[in-house]
């Protein structure tokens, strides 16, 4: 059984900020923990613009505090999120997520992530297995 907290994960190598502070994503359940899947908590900033591509997951986002839109760059459609709201990625879609107000988000991925992956210039995590 595993049980955190994220005071817990708070300033450990587990909590990541982008470098230009537009989120923050504190990951609760990682691939070390072997259960399939990881967990992240991340919060955006308000009034920011985030692209990401994750051209090597599933992620599912839920959120739970906050307004925002988020664009499918695939499909050129926006979508209003607010709480309570989940949109999942089940076509590896690139996409933009743009808070009007702090945004915090629940997400889940699949395969899970080791915690070391860096989005790359498109946004992008690479496939990072743990041995």
């Amino acid at each position: 059984m595993i049980v955190r907290t994220l005071d817990e994960i708070t300033d450990t190598e587990r909590d990541v900020e982008s470098e230009n502070k537009q989120w923050r994503s504190k990951r609760i359940v990682l691939a070390n923990d072997k259960v399939g899947f990881s967990v992240h908590e991340t919060v955006l900033q308000p009034g920011t613009i985030n692209d990401f591509w994750y051209a090597n997951h599933i992620e599912a986002v839920f959120i739970t505090e906050g307004e925002g839109e988020l664009y499918d760059k695939d499909n050129d459609v926006t979508y209003q999120l607010a709480p309570g709201s989940i949109y999942v990625l089940s076509g590896n879609e690139k996409h933009q997520l743009r808070p009007k107000t702090l945004m915090k988000t629940v997400c889940v991925f699949n395969p899970p992530v080791t915690g070391r992956e860096v989005h790359d210039e498109n946004g992008v995590y690479p496939l990072v297995v743990e041995d």
